[in-house]
């Protein structure tokens, strides 16, 4: 072999060691690219895919947050894998995990599920139902009130929503939104949802409720307020349907005679302390007030506004209360509702409960 061939041998040889070195050293490289960027870490980062970001955009991203430790590596992983579209959605990563399984998450859509449940119940106030937004969301109590005592966005929603009338904006209602507020079980996005959110869901919902009695409240002669404002009565002073058609029939026959209502769920509300804290005092009492109905100058009137949440039912007993001469009620401690036509029996049925050890007592 002469010289000439020798060289070229040697040439080859050496231009194959350097080929192979290379296609050696880029698999090395591409394995360890695709590894955790460290496989100790325990620290969850949330990353915000947008909607119609590119695959060289997202591949970008997940380098900038640290998640991977080569963009020309995931795009060789992502051509060699044939990795399906990466969605759009908000991800849970870790630098502890592959490649592999970061596409993967990326590319299923596996996205957090920040959606949380919230319980509005029947029966509560306003400042119940702003301590249960605080206390479910981000927001706090006093951005709550804020909203309600912004009349600008209370007059947009009285053109929005055939229910809402201008008797919310009477300068004696503690919280315009009172009463119309529907209870139930609702799901947000999250817990940054916001108090406008919030309160047009259940908005929404009152509607959908409403609008099953439309015909009932029009021919009606109390206006839609009137009617929810006997209904957040009857909804705290009774616990079952024909107590609360009961409870209905008394708060109509005792306007009709022009007789005050002397409930005591509206002496509690006007004076901003929840049944059950503390009894009440002779003076609270006797103080008037546009919600308290036991108070001075109150006969024949209703409470100013809802004093409560309230439920369907509460509403059906108002449109279709039962059919007597009752004026008086009573419940014992167990619930029970007692009705009467006159205040000697009143105050037997009172007397009675009392010795039996059933009369309710803070």
């Amino acid at each position: 072999m002469n010289s000439k061939k020798k060289i070229i041998i040697i040439v080859l040889v050496v231009i194959a060691v350097i080929l192979f070195s290379a296609v050696v050293g880029a698999v090395i490289w591409y394995n360890e690219s695709t590894k955790p960027v460290n496989i100790h870490s325990t620290d969850i980062k949330q990353i915000q895919i947008e909607q119609g970001m590119s695959t060289i955009r997202i591949i970008k991203k997940l380098k900038e947050e640290d998640l991977i430790k080569s963009e020309l590596a995931t795009k060789v992983f992502i051509k060699l894998n044939n990795v399906n579209k990466l969605q759009a959605g908000k991800y849970d990563l870790s630098q502890s995990m592959e490649l592999e399984k970061i596409l993967a998450t990326i590319s299923k859509g596996d996205v957090v599920n920040d959606e949380i449940k919230i319980t509005f119940l029947e029966g509560k106030n306003m400042r119940w139902i702003a301590k249960k937004i605080a206390t479910e969301t981000s927001n706090t109590e006093e951005q709550v009130y804020e909203l309600l005592a912004d009349k600008g966005y209370i007059s947009e929603l009285i053109k929005e929503y055939w229910f809402l009338t201008e008797s919310i904006l009477d300068s004696n209602i503690y919280y315009p939104l009172e009463g119309y507020l529907y209870p139930e079980t609702y799901t947000f996005k999250d817990k940054n949802v916001t108090v406008k959110e919030i309160f047009n869901v259940l908005l929404k919902q009152t509607e959908e409720v409403l609008a099953k009695y439309k015909k009932y409240i029009e021919e009606d002669k109390f206006d839609i307020h009137q009617i929810l404002t006997m209904a957040s009565i009857v909804e705290l002073e009774g616990n079952d349907l024909e107590a609360r058609r009961g409870i209905a029939r008394v708060i109509l026959n005792r306007l009709e005679k022009n007789m005050s209502l002397g409930s005591d769920v509206t002496t509690y509300y006007a004076i901003k302390v929840d049944m059950g804290e503390r009894n009440l005092t002779t003076k609270e009492i006797n103080t008037y007030n546009a919600y308290n109905t036991r108070g001075p100058n109150m006969n024949g009137k209703l409470p100013i506004g809802p004093i409560s949440t309230i439920s369907e039912e509460s509403i059906k007993c108002v449109l279709r209360p039962l059919n007597n001469n009752y004026l008086y009620f009573v419940a014992d401690k167990n619930g029970k509702v007692y009705f009467s036509t006159t205040y000697s029996e009143h105050q037997n049925i009172i007397n009675k409960l009392k010795q039996q050890g059933l009369w309710y007592t803070y």
